[in-house]
């Protein structure tokens, strides 16, 4: 399977936001023909503004972007991993990312179990429970041969989780991120291989880059892929751009018969 991983700077504008993601698709299409696309989290729309989100709430089997990623995806004969938007289920809101197949029908959902509640380096408190409901399913999806687990961003830092997908066969996880700068810049690069390097298993880190709010949020990018020895084998650069990588299922199993981790597992 080959996976495109799409960084990109979204903002306040829907209208840009998607016609970024198309531009972008159509270009990682042409160039190398992935089986699988990944945008980040908060693709569509994003701002520091919690009731401009809330404005922004859609329902996922008939809202405008998932009419229109699945058109994409259809049109392009791809998988498309929607990072994530902030979907209205029940009356609820919550951080949630859909995956599209060839014919644009949805194969899964996966919404984000562990909400951003921290302060910042330089104090600026950040509460993403005051926006969205935590989701509570482990999601694993079989993708033409290929298992991927479903992660979001502050997922990152609970390898749980992680081994979670692991034990339900994930091959490949995949995480859609708005990685703030102020953390991304000491954490993002060794979290993510060392999910990877833990789990056996190839890590797509597909990020937010530069800012948005007239500078008010800034998000770190440098999107990545790691293998399952935790080797960085796609790395974006310093702007909107695609990476693409080989998931080699033959690599994976040697690299977990060599280093049989699971089997000495004592605590579970």
């Amino acid at each position: 399977m080959r996976i495109s991983a799409v960084q990109m700077n979204a903002t306040d504008s829907y209208v840009d936001n998607l016609n970024t993601m198309k531009s972008l698709t159509e270009l990682a299409v042409s160039c190398d023909r992935p089986d699988l696309i990944v945008f980040p989290e908060f693709c569509t729309f994003i701002s520091t503004s919690p009731e401009k989100m809330r404005n922004h709430a859609e329902l996922i089997e008939t809202g405008t972007t998932s009419i229109a990623i699945s058109d994409l995806a259809r049109r392009h004969s791809v998988n498309i991993h929607l990072g994530s938007i902030v979907e209205l289920r029940d009356n609820k809101l919550y951080n949630t990312s859909v995956i599209f197949n060839r014919e644009g029908n949805i194969v899964a959902q996966y919404s984000k179990i562990h909400r951003f509640d921290i302060t910042l380096p330089d104090g600026t408190e950040v509460r993403e429970s005051a926006l969205v409901e935590a989701g509570c399913d482990v999601v694993v999806i079989n993708i033409e041969g290929v298992k991927v687990g479903l992660s979001i961003c502050y997922d990152l830092r609970f390898g749980e989780l992680f081994r979670k997908l692991e034990q339900l066969g994930a091959d490949v996880i995949v995480l859609p991120a708005a990685f703030t700068q102020q953390t991304g810049i000491d954490h993002w690069e060794i979290l993510i291989r060392a999910r990877a390097i833990e789990t056996q298993c190839y890590v797509v880190g597909a990020g937010q880059i530069g800012s948005y709010d007239n500078g008010a949020g800034h998000n770190f990018g440098h999107s990545l892929i790691a293998d399952p020895w935790g080797i960085i084998i796609a790395q974006a650069p310093n702007r909107e751009a695609h990476i693409t990588a080989y998931v080699d299922l033959a690599h994976l199993h040697a690299i977990r018969a060599a280093l049989p981790v699971r089997s000495h597992r004592v605590l579970v």
